[in-house]
């Protein structure tokens, strides 16, 4: 404690704790938990529920799957998805972990710069790849002959779309493992002699263990959940994301429907739940002495891995450009003069120029709250020191939607919301409980993310506030919400964004009024307009880019006005 802080300590009088334990906390925790019982528990709930009953609500226990696996259809979706899940998971872990390696282990020029463009895949909806290669290796693409006669539309595309859009979720999860493995077992090693594939071997890649099989289940849960990749180029291939469309949306099949988001439940639960004992195991084996690996720089090496990472990013410009130029040209392929006739969206039939603003209306709503709810439910989470059960139950709560595939909350939403007798169903149909819905699918990352900030913050912050009795309202917006700004704008960037690209959990909870700017797209290619959906999502990417350059500006004018103490701490 500092040496202000003790005089007061010790002469004042006992105060009354001004921590916010009080009657109020009890309230505050229970509304929250409330509010997560109603908007994911009990949708989750209702979609295992209905999974066990026949169209007239009677229980029918497992004849439901028992038919599911008997229709060689279906039960080929399964298969399908399970491989091809496999299959891609394999080839983006095998592409990010060189380029991640580069980004940490190596004194590569153009690291920052690199490093955005592998990760601009996160702006746009995983449909923009899909249409790029429709473009380039479909019935009339500039690169068909590459294929050697083979169809873009199948597993290939799949597979080939799927490694670019979950390639950034990849490289985070590497970069990040990498980044934090211990610098001093790399030296030792080389201090011994030991040469450089040897240390990669025997000390590298057991160190980013966890990072590899957490990216590998990362990607594989969410290819196995996604339904744009799929729906714009699986061709006749059945998937689990395009066949619970097809049950709930085409057929109105909702017990079958809940099938299978059933059994998309259970690889994301798995995943779930191994990720969480191996953070704890990886949490153990790291200690407080481990220090930052700061390589060398080496030119055979650093040249061969900025080679790979120029070539792996000009693949990621491509697909990005030609999705941009698609939406320009104005009668693929035989006129490619530059129009902007393919943005006139009111000629369409995929909802106008509306969606897109009813997905700017969506993303500001989302950031917004979301942000609110998950510093309100983290600050719940971890400062107080009494409702020790209460806040453990809130804290798993909020990560619960890790678990939870998007097309199976969206259902959920359905039976939970549309229930004749739920008060809330006033809610279905509205653009408040898409907001609601985009906040849950996407609340636990943010939530542990505001989380971590507040955990940077020492105790004795609060022990002087309650010695002092400030209250605790002043306390949160003086201390803990200046300090935790950053993060929380970092929050609201990453809700801004996944707002604007989602398709999953909100593909069953739009209406003609509601419609979304990614939905369109998916519309719009189904209607046959190929060109204007490729200008709505280019139009998507540009915007959520826009925005996170904006947080990005608004970020560090934050940092350097109201954390401008941190950097003089390092003087």
């Amino acid at each position: 404690m500092s040496a202000a802080a003790a005089p007061a300590l010790a002469v004042q009088p006992p105060k009354r704790a001004a921590s916010g334990d009080g009657p109020g906390l009890a309230l505050c925790v229970g509304i929250a938990s409330i509010a997560l019982l109603a908007t994911i528990v009990i949708p989750v709930a209702a979609l295992g529920i209905r999974a066990f009953q026949d169209a007239q609500g009677n229980a029918v226990w497992l004849a439901n799957f028992a038919r599911y696996f008997s229709t060689p259809a279906l039960s080929a979706a399964l298969w399908n998805s399970l491989w091809i899940s496999g299959l891609s998971a394999f080839i983006t872990v095998a592409l990010a972990y060189p380029f991640a390696y580069a980004l940490t282990m190596s004194r590569m020029p153009a690291r920052g710069l690199l490093q955005g463009v592998a990760l601009a895949p996160l702006l746009a909806p995983s449909l923009l790849p899909a249409i790029s290669l429709v473009y380039l290796f479909g019935n009339q693409g500039v690169l068909k002959a590459w294929l050697g006669g083979a169809s873009i539309y199948g597993p290939i595309g799949i597979v080939i779309g799927s490694v670019f859009w979950t390639l950034p979720h990849a490289l985070l999860i590497l970069t990040t493992a990498l980044s934090s493995m211990d610098g001093r077992l790399r030296e030792a090693a080389l201090t011994l002699g030991a040469s450089r594939l040897r240390i990669f071997r025997t000390v590298t890649l057991p160190a980013s263990r966890y990072g590899l099989v957490m990216a590998f289940m990362a990607v594989f849960v969410l290819v196995l959940t996604d339904f744009g990749v799929p729906k714009v180029i699986g061709g006749g291939t059945q998937m689990l994301a395009t066949d619970i469309y097809k049950q709930v949306v085409g057929l109105q099949n909702f017990q079958m429907g809940a099938v299978v988001g059933v059994i998309l439940l259970l690889p994301a639960v798995l995943a779930y739940l191994i990720e969480r004992q191996m953070r704890s195991r990886q949490s153990a084996s790291m200690t407080v002495r481990a220090t930052p690996y700061r390589p060398a720089a080496e030119a055979r090496r650093d040249g061969a891995l900025l080679i790979y990472c120029l070539a792996l990013a000009a693949m990621i410009v491509v697909m990005l450009g030609m999705a941009g130029f698609a939406s320009l040209a104005k009668f693929w392929p035989y006129d490619l003069s530059l129009t902007l006739k393919n943005y006139r969206f009111d000629l369409t039939d995929g909802g106008g120029w509306e969606s897109y603003w009813n997905s700017l209306r969506l993303a500001l709503g989302t950031a917004v709250l979301g942000a609110i709810l998950c510093f309100a439910t983290a600050w719940m989470v971890d400062k107080p020191r009494r409702l020790g059960p209460a806040r453990e139950g809130l804290n798993f709560m909020a990560t619960l939607p890790l678990a939870v595939p998007g097309l199976a909350l969206g259902l959920g939403y359905i039976l939970f919301f549309n229930h004749p007798s739920n008060p809330l169903g006033v809610l279905y149909g509205s653009m408040s409980l898409l907001v609601i819905c985009t906040v849950v699918h996407f609340l636990s990352v943010a939530h542990m993310t505001l989380l971590a900030a507040l955990r940077q913050l020492d105790r004795e912050y609060e022990l002087v506030a309650e010695s002092l009795g400030v209250n605790p309202w002043t306390h949160i917006l003086r201390v803990h919400l200046p300090i935790c700004l950053p993060a929380l704008l970092q929050v609201a960037g990453y809700f801004f964004v996944n707002a604007m690209t989602t398709v999953s959990a909100v593909v069953f909870l739009y209406t003609p009024q509601t419609q979304l700017a990614s939905v369109a797209v998916l519309n719009m290619d189904d209607a046959g307009d190929v060109a204007p959906a490729a200008a709505m999502a280019t139009l998507i990417f540009l915007t959520a880019a826009c925005a996170r350059a904006l947080l990005a500006l608004l970020s560090h004018l934050v940092l350097r006005k109201t954390q401008h103490w941190r950097g003089e701490a390092t003087h």
